[in-house]
């Protein structure tokens, strides 16, 4: 406290106590793979804001397009804006051998990043680092490619019976032999099915069947500007996409939507787009669809930035008070975006800290405890409109 000793006006700024919680990204992808020119900035991340710098990094005159350089050209053609890029150089290895840090252990120093991708690797173990990569640090979801030949739709069921040919030219990672194992259950990963035909960027004229996850990493960042990370990035116009590698129908859908398969339809009238909005997750589990496990993410992010003042505070009431006004104003704004369900705030969400969340053995234990009700909104994914015969004449007219 100052001391007053003459006699006189004093003004003082006093704060306020408020501490806004500002919302967590959810558009800045990351991708690892080889680039054009394999030996450039090897298991260096590389910032991007266009298509452009990326070629000046990667793609020198006469270079031939790669997995990588296809989806970080679909990711900007889609409404992308901001990319990490890392070059997993000639060996192609995602991960590093525990001595160094390589392909998608080099993200874990990033916090803006929100989806990963390792475009055109649709093996097991690739599928599993991926998938693992996001668990670990939880604020990711990992964007996962259908395999380059797949003989049936009933082997992305269960069991993925993939082809065994050999790698065309610019596949990268190892073949998935016959019976390899699909992507492993998970709520941090979708996985799209099937490739896509686009033109190549690097080479006029030429057409390629790509793996999606650049083009659909460009969606999630388009469907978040326009309409929010609450909003299921699904039944959105891919562009650029010519045609799909395989034509899938409603029946086989069936089959394939619920064993977390993303299907990318093309429709006569409206053309070729991403029809499915779940993870990798069990379909009994409350993390089956994909823009909740985004919303989450960006929800948990943001309150774990904008509460760090609260480390080593006096865990008492006053503490407790602020903990609440903050994380609950923060929430009041996320449910008048339309991203929680709920005509009130109340019905929304609640925020509990107080002496039950924290007794005393948990002060003592230097702990304090808050907890955290949300309702998210789901999509519709299923609409059905019931439609049967009326008597004419029902309205009695005087």
């Amino acid at each position: 406290m100052p001391s007053y000793l003459a006699p006189g006006i004093y003004v003082e700024e006093v704060p306020s106590g408020s501490r806004p919680i500002e919302g967590s990204g959810t558009s800045v992808a990351a991708f690892a793979g080889i680039a054009p020119d394999a030996s450039a900035a090897v298991n260096e991340p590389r910032w991007f804001d266009n298509w452009t710098q990326f070629t000046r990094t990667y793609a020198p005159a006469g270079a031939a397009s790669t997995p990588l350089s296809h989806a970080v050209f679909g990711f900007f053609e889609n409404g992308g804006t901001r990319c990490c890029v890392v070059n997993v150089g000639p060996e192609g290895r995602l991960t590093g051998d525990g001595r160094t840090r390589q392909g998608l252990e080099v993200f874990e120093t990033f916090e803006d990043i929100a989806i990963v991708a390792a475009p055109g690797y649709a093996d097991a173990s690739s599928y599993d680092s991926l998938l693992t990569h996001c668990e670990k640090l939880r604020d990711r979801v990992a964007i996962l490619d259908p395999p380059a030949e797949v003989d049936s739709i009933d082997g992305l069921t269960k069991v993925a019976v993939v082809s065994t040919k050999t790698k065309k030219d610019g596949e990268t990672g190892s073949p998935a032999p016959s019976g390899s194992y699909r992507p492993r259950e998970s709520d941090f990963g979708a996985f799209y099915f099937p490739r896509i035909t686009v033109r190549d960027p690097l080479v006029p004229g030429q057409f390629a069947d790509v793996a999606p996850s650049g083009h659909i990493a460009g969606i999630y960042a388009r469907s978040d500007a326009t309409r929010g990370v609450q909003k299921a990035p699904a039944n959105e116009i891919i562009r650029g996409a010519l045609n799909v590698t395989w034509r899938v129908t409603h029946q086989e859908q069936e089959k394939l939507n619920p064993e977390g398969v993303n299907c990318i339809r093309f429709f006569d009238r409206e053309g070729i787009r991403v029809y499915g909005a779940r993870t990798v997750a069990a379909s009994s589990s409350e993390w089956r669809y994909l823009s909740v496990r985004r919303l989450f993410n960006m929800i948990e992010e943001s309150i774990a930035r904008g509460t760090r003042w609260v480390v080593f505070e006096p865990n008492d009431r006053p503490l407790w008070k602020a903990i609440t006004r903050d994380v609950s104003a923060f929430l009041r704004t996320v449910w008048r975006q339309g991203a929680l369900k709920g005509r009130t705030p109340e019905e929304a969400f609640f925020v509990k800290c107080d002496e039950e969340t924290n007794p005393p053995e948990e002060i003592d234990a230097g702990r304090v405890t808050i907890m955290i009700g949300i309702a998210p909104v789901k999509p519709a994914e299923f609409v059905i409109f019931r439609i049967g015969q009326t008597a004419a004449g029902t309205q009695v007219e005087t």
